[in-house]
């Protein structure tokens, strides 16, 4: 290596001193050259610099660079420079009777994977219990939900499954960094609409008097994901209760 001593350096022809390619300059032990210095700025508002392998400086989005959303079984494929996720797990929800019993909630997992030798995963929703029932029969549970083997979320059982006249008890995640209880069901009423389990994501769908026919049931789907099925109203035998919310997978992907 050759050392330089000089108070200046100017170019010899315009404005530009050149360094070939595969020589450096060393400024106080910093080495200098297209990969060490700063990438030109221009058009990369609200960036940020980054090194994709450890060797060079590229630019980047803040956050997440996309997002996945699955609703159904599927297969998540990395996109290119994506080294890490961020994925929700919901399992589905419990359906529920016509005897103000209630569903439970599908559980919750969550957890950051790196994916930097992984090329795609096998995803599983699980769909919610469409097997409601009339009075205080036994009502269907939720299905699981998983993220290939990495993290899962259990389905909520269905009202009156454990014990009479009861709601359903919670799924719960496993596998994530967080893993979390859905909501239970709520148990027999006197006059009243029970309201299913609430998931990580939110609340149960509506409840109300049966002068409107099956509202409760034929409204099922305007509640969040997993969370578990609505009672009926408990006076009327012939009223049915809510199916269970179908779960969701949700891949936030970083480079």
């Amino acid at each position: 290596m050759s050392t330089l001593n000089v108070n200046t350096i100017e170019s010899a022809d315009g404005t530009s001193i050149l360094v070939p390619a595969g020589y450096n300059l060393e400024v106080d032990g910093a080495i200098l050259n297209k990969d060490t210095l700063p990438p030109d700025p221009t058009g990369q508002s609200g960036k940020f610099l980054y090194t994709p392998d450890g060797s060079a400086l590229s630019w980047s989005v803040a956050g997440p660079k996309s997002i996945q959303q699955f609703t159904a079984n599927g297969t998540w494929t990395k996109p290119a420079g994506i080294s890490k996720v961020l994925v929700m797990v919901q399992g589905g929800g419990g359906a529920a009777s016509g005897h103000a019993e209630s569903g439970a909630a599908g559980g919750y997992s969550e957890r950051l994977i790196d994916v930097t030798s992984i090329a795609s995963v096998q995803v599983t929703v699980g769909q919610g219990s469409t097997s409601w029932t009339y009075y205080s029969g036994a009502a269907g549970g939720g299905n699981t939900s998983s993220f290939g083997t990495y993290c899962s979320a259990t389905g909520g059982r269905g009202a009156n499954t454990t014990n009479q006249h009861c709601g359903g008890l919670p799924g719960v995640g496993s596998g994530g960094d967080i893993n979390l209880y859905g909501g239970g069901g709520t148990g027999h009423m006197s006059w009243a609409c029970a309201k299913g389990g609430s998931s990580f994501f939110g609340g149960a769908g509506v409840s109300g008097h049966p002068q409107g026919g099956n509202f409760i049931n034929n409204n099922h789907q305007l509640a969040s994901y997993g969370c578990g099925g609505t009672g009926g109203y408990t006076s009327y035998s012939n009223v049915v209760g809510a199916q269970g919310k179908d779960g969701v997978i949700i891949v936030y992907e970083y480079v």
